[in-house]
């Protein structure tokens, strides 16, 4: 078990039971620009809350990971100019540092999953790299998925990584990948991204009761629950292919890779589509989490 300090509020809901749902601090440190990014976060755990869960927001302060995180917590991450950005592996080296630092997708439910915490909300997962065959550049999400217990609540993966290469990824290490009320599966920015999934769940109270039944098994892995923007909500097509494309060429010439490349080209997108990916992507957070909450809430009162 992961050494973390939980909030009062985690604690006593882990203790009886109640619903608890993870959140990252990457998107607050490096996914949105402050003070937006600070503003976003208060209003995630103001969803989770609305629907009767209790959030947890996951990162390093000085030093202690900390799930659940109080105002002072969550103004240090917000002004993330030297916040760093760690997955699982570098969770002992800012332990030791005693710095400050955002979870990753991998952190985030590495950490969650050891305190017990049962569903976590995110934007969008990381995955494989394009070119990746070249590079191997892939993310840590994907490994560490696929000996966590959770169910991740997403929108897909982003639109700048392989999207089929990191499905067969997924299938390989064993990750179920489930549709909320769909069986495409979501493009982050874009309800569909043109590829199918096998299994769709139609509501939170079903796949709470999936999450029992996996664990019931001893399933090792997390369970996706992949959840697509709205139709009217998701960003124009040729808006998307565009600036995609243009934000690669750009990240290319500037030898922006690795973990830098996600910050990069989200800040380009949001730039070039003058702020309409922004707020997409406020769209879709918001919407994992409630999700996430409603499955969360579920699965308490089938325990």
């Amino acid at each position: 078990m992961i050494e973390a300090k939980l909030s009062s509020q985690v604690a006593d809901a882990l203790a009886t039971g109640g619903a608890v749902v993870a959140l990252e601090s990457t998107l607050i440190a490096h996914g949105l620009p402050y003070p937006d990014n600070l503003a976003v976060a208060k209003q995630l755990e103001a969803d989770v809350l609305a629907i009767g869960a209790v959030p947890a927001t996951i990162a390093v302060i000085n030093g202690e990971i900390k799930v659940g995180l109080n105002e002072s917590d969550l103004e240090i991450i917000a002004h993330g100019s030297n916040i760093r950005k760690i997955g699982p592996r570098d969770l002992a080296a800012v332990i030791t540092r005693k710095e400050s630092a955002a979870t990753t997708v991998a952190s985030t439910s590495d950490i969650a999953a050891s305190v017990g915490i049962k569903l976590f909300a995110t934007g969008g997962l990381g995955g494989v790299h394009r070119e990746a065959n070249y590079t191997f550049d892939e993310s840590a999400d994907l490994t560490t998925l696929s000996n966590t217990p959770i169910a991740v609540v997403a929108a897909g993966v982003k639109s700048i990584l392989d999207v089929p290469a990191t499905l067969e990824r997924l299938e390989t290490l064993g990750v179920l990948v489930v549709g909320y009320q769909t069986l495409a599966f979501p493009g982050f920015y874009q309800t569909e991204s043109g590829y199918d999934l096998e299994w769709c769940f139609d509501s939170a109270a079903e796949i709470a009761d999936l999450i029992k039944t996996h664990a019931n098994l001893q399933s090792t892995g997390a369970i996706v629950v992949a959840n697509p923007v709205k139709k009217e909500l998701e960003l124009p097509k040729q808006l998307h292919d565009d600036v995609l494309l243009a934000g690669m060429a750009a990240a290319k010439k500037a030898g922006i890779s690795g973990k830098q490349a996600t910050p990069f080209l989200l800040e380009f997108f949001h730039r070039e589509t003058k702020g309409e990916s922004l707020r997409v992507n406020i769209d879709v957070v918001r919407s994992n989490a409630k999700l996430a909450a409603e499955i969360a809430l579920e699965l308490s009162q089938l325990r």
